[in-house]
């Protein structure tokens, strides 16, 4: 241990962490199967969007007229239709074009009467604005994108707006980074798998499903293995086989100061350490290093605490070796109705609901706060995000991590 950095702040582990490259390996897929997946390329419209003048409304188009008054009648030379013959259309004076929405514009037009605002006399193909065609009604040619112009960059997550944009702009497939391989597993003997019988001394093991879920949030693949006596030899070959399938380890329990914590004992003697212990509460004994070159996560065996850890230091991690822009963090202003512990110095993450009232947001503590009460998380809408030294007395606005 001696030399390896302790106790550090939350800055500091990030920027120890960040020290440490993940792999960055492009494919290229469909846009049926890039749903949250990362954009590995910056991409530029391949079009124009519009790519030409059309109409924004069902109505009729012609040409402005400033010194006209309505209501006026035209003539009606012809149908323009979104998806009508290709030849372009001209209009010709004192006449209107019956246009669709999407239709492209006939050439000599410039605005646009909404069907509902004209009269139609279907006896002499007339038809009557009753008001003055409006030229905000025609969407421009390039008004949304230019060809050309980077309009998503690396490092977006594809939403399904910006799937949409990736089609809109002509892309059949995108380039995307290969979601990472990272192993999960929990450690220690009292663990046993949901379903099995329980004898005194034992409870089932919910971490590695918890982790699986966040690691799935961030857009990878999580390898789950079976949890992992504590035993030096049963922890170094499970290390061992993690470290030759995956990208990246995240492992549960075994990281503290006990004498059956093995996590930080093989790291210690055999891996290669980093850092160890993280000022925050919950979630102090992290640690984070190398076994067999391979990055890996010492988190804490209760479970609020290793899942504080991760959205602390796994996920801006996991954003920062991608140069992902999500998923987002949110993070919001609330008003504490009830006091919290706070620590002079640690980052404080207590488990709050939140309400949103005219006065702004209002932040509560209904649960026990134990490490180990997982039930407070998962009814629990944010984390408090208490500064060092931060009073956390009623009355305070302070920010909150949403969940």
């Amino acid at each position: 241990m001696e030399g390896v950095p302790y106790f550090i702040s939350v800055e500091e582990a990030r920027d120890i962490v960040n020290r440490t490259p993940l792999p960055r390996r492009l494919e290229e897929i469909p846009l049926d199967e890039c749903h949250g997946r990362i954009l590995a390329e910056d991409l530029a419209s391949k079009v124009d969007d519009p790519p030409f003048d059309n109409s924004s409304m069902d109505g009729f188009a012609c040409k402005h007229d400033p010194e006209a008054s309505y209501p006026q009648t035209y003539s009606i030379q012809g149908i323009a239709a979104a998806a009508g013959e290709a030849q372009e259309r001209v209009l010709e004076p004192n006449k209107a074009y019956r246009i669709m929405t999407g239709a492209p514009l006939p050439k000599g037009a410039d605005s646009i009467l909404q069907i509902e605002r004209c009269t139609i006399d279907e006896e002499h193909n007339t038809v009557t604005l009753l008001e003055a065609p409006k030229p905000h009604f025609v969407r421009k040619q390039g008004e949304n994108l230019k060809q050309g112009t980077v309009s998503l960059k690396s490092g977006a997550v594809l939403t399904p707006s910006r799937v949409g944009l990736c089609a809109t702009m002509g892309y059949p497939t995108v380039p995307v980074l290969q979601p990472l391989r990272i192993a999960v597993l929990s450690t220690g003997d009292e663990l046993k798998q949901p379903g099995e019988e329980l004898v005194l001394g034992e409870v089932y093991e919910s971490n590695s499903y918890g982790l699986a879920g966040l690691v799935r949030w961030m857009g990878h693949e999580a390898i789950r293995y079976e949890a992992v006596n504590d035993s030096m030899d049963a922890l170094r070959t499970t290390l061992q086989q993690a470290s030759e399938e995956c990208d990246l380890i995240l492992t549960s329990g075994g990281v503290s100061m006990g004498e059956f914590d093995f996590v930080r004992k093989i790291m210690e003697e055999e891996g290669d350490l980093h850092f160890w212990r993280m000022k925050i509460r919950p979630g102090s004994p992290p640690l984070f290093g190398l076994w067999n070159q391979t990055p890996l996560f010492g988190l804490p065996g209760n479970p609020v605490s290793s899942h504080v850890v991760f959205r602390m230091l796994v996920a801006p991690y996991l954003r920062h070796a991608f140069q992902a822009d999500g998923p987002v963090e949110l993070k919001l202003r609330a008003q504490l109705k009830e006091s919290v512990k706070s620590t002079q110095d640690c980052v404080t993450l207590r488990r709050v609901t939140l309400h949103f009232t005219e006065q702004g947001i209002e932040a509560f503590q209904p649960r026990h706060q134990g490490s180990g009460n997982l039930e407070s998380l998962a009814s629990a809408d944010g984390l408090t995000l208490l500064q060092p030294g931060q009073s956390g007395e009623v009355g305070t606005w302070i920010d909150v991590l949403v969940l």
